[in-house]
């Protein structure tokens, strides 16, 4: 089994609306996916850079995919994934999104030529798992209005963006526990919006509230504050940005900066890197939840398949999708009551229309 060919393709796809974070304002996404053509059998995969976060930029991305990549690829066993990536590694260097879109593609080819998918081909843990839903930085008003559409809609866990004012921000998580009632988890994403000062008074402020937990509320590159906040406060800590790499976790946890791990494929580089990692915060005692950019639907199902994997992965906030028009692989993963269900067909478990 050799690969005849390896395409890559850009999709544009806007926003139903637009959404606010506390160093940006989105309004569409630009993901780029990989075919992998063997014969009897095709590989799909799907970056989503992220200039903030992964360092990429989608025109990089797609001229990396086509070109450099592609050339190493053809002709390549692709049933020999970690061989093909570490023969990548020169070319795909500081391009995370990248790697993890080849990396999807190969495993996609794995698992279809396996007969299996992919959840039950790394380990098989659970069936399904609840996934978070997002509301980006809106007034009070606004933000009271989306928590009770989506808990209408299914949702059992909604995730909060914040990070610019401790103060309104904690208002705003305040009034939508009331709203919502206690049955409904709530999430905080400061998005390294706080100092250490504004973390700690953003928790007591907003302690009634209840969260069970609060995500990268520091500047990435600056772990000890985010071990200031861990070990002076009674929520749980999350690390996001601040885990791009293996390395990075063993960072974290050998000094127990956070209490958790937010690991997302388009950060770290694909599902190989990130089965390295739960591997990691499992050895710590360390609880994992899998996140996503705004990503295409074929990747949310790469999450997907990790996190009904192993047991480690407890979380997820997998809602990338939800809001994409025009998304080509629409229909990859299944949602049903804020719970996320894969395809049972081999691998992905889904082919991408269009290309």
């Amino acid at each position: 089994m050799r690969i005849l060919a390896a395409e890559a393709w850009r999709v544009d796809m806007p926003l139903c609306e637009p959404y606010a974070i506390a160093y940006e304002s989105v309004d569409r996404a630009a993901n780029v996916f990989v075919r992998l053509d063997a014969g009897t059998h095709t590989g799909w995969g799907c970056a989503a850079p992220d200039g903030p976060v992964t360092g990429e930029t989608p025109g990089g991305t797609l001229a990396v995919l086509a070109g450099d990549a592609a050339a190493v690829l053809r002709g390549a066993d692709p049933l020999r994934p970690s061989a093909l990536l570490h023969r990548l590694g020169p070319v795909l260097r500081d391009r995370p999104a990248a790697r993890a879109a080849i990396d999807m593609a190969l495993w996609d080819l794995v698992g279809r030529r396996a007969g299996l998918p992919l959840w039950r081909l790394f380990g098989g843990y659970r069936l399904r798992i609840r996934t978070s839903v997002t509301i980006g930085i809106l007034d009070e008003v606004a933000t009271v209005e989306r928590a009770r559409e989506f808990t209408s809609r299914g949702f059992r866990c909604l995730k909060l963006k914040g990070g610019l004012d401790p103060t309104g921000d904690a208002a705003r998580v305040l009034r939508v526990r009331e709203a919502v009632g206690p049955g409904i988890e709530l999430r905080f994403d400061a998005n390294q919006g706080y100092t250490v000062e504004q973390s700690l008074a953003f928790v007591e402020l907003a302690r009634k509230a209840r969260l069970s937990l609060i995500e990268q509320p520091t500047p990435r590159a600056e772990l000890e504050q985010l071990g200031r906040v861990t070990a002076g406060v009674p929520v749980r800590i999350m690390a996001d940005e601040s885990l791009m790499s293996l390395r990075d976790a063993f960072r974290l946890t050998r000094r127990d900066l956070a209490d958790m791990v937010n690991i997302k494929l388009m950060k770290v580089g694909g599902l190989s890197e990130a089965l390295k990692i739960a591997a990691v915060a499992q050895a710590a005692g360390w609880e994992v939840m899998v996140g996503c950019m705004d990503e295409a639907a074929l990747a949310i199902a790469a999450g997907l398949h990790f996190a009904l994997a192993r047991r480690g992965v407890r979380y997820a906030d997998l809602d990338g999708h939800l809001d994409l028009r025009d998304d080509p692989s629409d229909g990859a993963v299944r949602l049903r009551d804020g719970w996320l269900y894969p395809t049972e067909a081999p691998g992905l478990g889904f082919t991408p229309r269009g290309f």
